[in-house]
């Protein structure tokens, strides 16, 4: 099963043009506006082909990161996720323990780890 036609098109179409382009400079005229007229089809099938969204809306609004550690980089990793619709939505993932605390509004301006008691930041803008 091919997954993802539209994007594969689109690059498919983009990288001959380009091809098709550096042929037709280099002197090889023929060959480069095949290939470059080819890209151009491709794109152009690409652009109006329909994309192959899977998730709903709703499944969009209930995603929330996998609860894993993260690597140690010489400092404690974390990352914050804030939704852009509303309601607005935030999810820390604590790097050192793996889990995620899911908390309402933007992001907090400092943040400790509920599981570990781990200080994970504090913004500098205070």
């Amino acid at each position: 099963m091919v997954r993802n036609v539209r994007e594969n098109l689109i690059l498919s179409g983009m990288i001959c043009i380009v091809f098709g382009a550096f042929l037709s400079v280099g002197g090889v005229l023929s060959m480069g506006a095949v290939i470059g007229v080819s890209g151009v089809l491709l794109f152009v099938v690409g652009m109006s082909t329909p994309s192959q969204q899977t998730m709903s809306e709703k499944d969009i609004a209930a995603w929330a990161p996998s609860a894993e550690q993260l690597p140690d980089a010489n400092r404690i990793m974390y990352r914050v996720d804030v939704t852009l619709d509303e309601p607005k939505r935030t999810t820390v993932l604590c790097g050192p323990c793996g889990t995620v605390t899911e908390l309402e509004g933007g992001r907090p301006s400092s943040f400790t780890c509920p599981a570990c008691n781990v200080f994970l930041y504090q913004d500098e803008e205070e």
